[in-house]
């Protein structure tokens, strides 16, 4: 397979995002080159693209993916991933604010810390975190799995709906309506088969598994306090 190279720099979005979209059309490999930091890149890639992205992206790349596998060599501005609904997105270093966001399936892979209210308003999916998750990380994720390696900080899991987090090390705070609760065995298992193909299975972890309290669910006058904490 031929490799496409896609030359960034200070051209319009627009025109850069369309040429990738038609080399990933003709089943070229696609590697990005002088990125710049630019946002909205990679947006909307088709099933089977695949593209490298050298040096760090700006806000929302790799947004409503549909099956492209992605690999972002440094760091990732806010929103990557957003919207997406299946493939694949590494991010070798740090992942900004609301990684994965109203994400719906696939996979993305952050290799150093992420930023505040990762996975929030998820849909499917799993994000998988080496380093620590930013606060209000899992706010409102109504599906889909959120594994953080290496802690979380405040307001962990804020106002879940069917959600997980699924925590290793220091959790600062927890969120509004967050139970704590003993993974099965058989959810470790799941958990480890996700983390097993990344290399990062140790079955020495102990995890902390967050879901809702359920309180948030369904309104009542009588409970309003909970809510007026959202």
């Amino acid at each position: 397979m031929s490799e496409h190279i896609v030359d960034v720099g200070k051209r319009h979005i627009k025109e850069i995002n369309e040429e990738i979209q038609e080399a990933a059309g003709q089943g070229k490999e696609i590697r990005v080159v002088n990125t710049l930091s630019r946002h909205n890149l990679g947006v909307g890639l088709p099933d089977g693209t695949k593209i490298a992205f050298e040096g760090s992206v700006g806000y929302y790349c790799g947004g409503l993916n549909v099956g492209a596998t992605i690999d972002i060599e440094r760091n990732a501005g806010w929103a990557c991933g957003e919207g997406m609904s299946k493939g694949h997105i590494t991010v070798g270093g740090y992942c900004g604010m609301s990684c994965g966001a109203a994400m719906m399936g696939g996979t993305i892979h952050v290799k150093g810390d992420a930023g505040p209210r990762c996975g929030v308003a998820m849909k499917g999916g799993n994000i998988i975190v080496e380093g620590k998750i930013g606060y209000q990380s899992g706010f409102m994720a109504h599906s889909g799995r959120i594994i953080a390696l290496g802690g979380a900080g405040a307001s962990c899991a804020d106002a879940l709906w069917q959600g997980e987090v699924w925590v290793a090390g220091e959790v600062e705070s927890l969120g509004v309506d967050v139970n704590v609760v003993e993974p099965t065995a058989e959810e470790v298992a799941e958990v480890d088969a996700i983390l097993d193909p990344l290399g990062l299975k140790d079955n020495s972890r102990n995890w902390r598994k967050m879901v809702s309290g359920q309180r948030l669910w369904y309104f009542e006058s009588r409970d309003a306090s909970a809510w007026l904490m959202i």
